[in-house]
């Protein structure tokens, strides 16, 4: 059987998943906690930041052999959607890796030498959603270390790299599934808006943006299984 992991930073991020497919926990390691969603799908949780979500998805590769990653989770938005807007990301960048004194363009990642992470199979995946009647965004995503609000960083980061969103995970994920030959994508949910004074108050109701990813990120995975299972 096919395997799909979901991928979460947070504990509260994945608890309506968990109360939807009735989850088991499988095992902790190293702070990753992983569950058995149902036959051929698998969901952990790694931590906030890139390097514990590398962490956490190179964990889970090691130990599960997943066919492909699905990384679920809230995000800023730099447009004025609603909260709970779901978005199909089709590529990652890293907005705080910079070695340009080197000579590198801004966003450069040696050693996978390049600025972009496109996702696999952003067709599929849109074809899945339509399916589902799910209505989304596609659109790219800036990943980086810090908690993204309105001001003079937020409007540098949609300058060099014109994202839709910027969170703290998606790029590390992309990256580790990149060098480890496992096919990524990811689902995210709008939480807050970078456009509004007060988008990181609105990021503490992240939750309720999660229950409706959360009713979404299931049927998807459990149709990219019977894809992959079906060629």
């Amino acid at each position: 059987m096919k395997k799909i992991g979901l991928a979460y930073a947070m504990a509260g991020e994945i608890e309506s998943l968990l109360r939807q497919g009735e989850g088991k926990l499988l095992e902790t390691v190293a702070g990753v906690s992983v569950y058995e969603i149902e036959p051929g799908i698998l969901a952990y949780t790694s931590g906030v930041g890139k390097v514990n979500a590398a962490i956490g998805a190179q964990i889970f590769i090691d130990r599960y052999q997943p066919d492909w990653i699905v990384n679920a989770g809230v995000a800023g938005c730099y447009h004025d959607v609603p909260i709970g807007t779901v978005v199909l990301a089709d590529s990652f960048v890293q907005h705080d890796m910079d070695t340009s004194p080197m000579g590198d363009p801004i966003g450069y990642v040696s050693t996978v030498n390049t600025i972009e992470f496109p996702t696999d199979d952003v067709p599929l995946a849109k074809r899945i959603l339509m399916q589902l009647g799910v209505e989304h965004v596609t659109g790219k995503v800036a990943t980086g270390d810090a908690f993204m609000t309105r001001g003079p960083r937020a409007d540098w980061v949609a300058k060099t790299f014109h994202p839709y969103l910027c969170e703290m995970e998606g790029c590390a994920v992309a990256q580790t599934c990149l060098r480890n030959g496992v096919k990524f994508t990811a689902l995210k949910s709008v939480s807050d808006r970078l456009c509004k004074e007060n988008n990181a108050a609105e990021y503490f109701n992240f939750a309720e943006a999660m229950v409706r990813l959360n009713r979404v990120v299931l049927p998807f995975a459990q149709a990219l299984r019977d894809q992959e299972e079906n060629g």
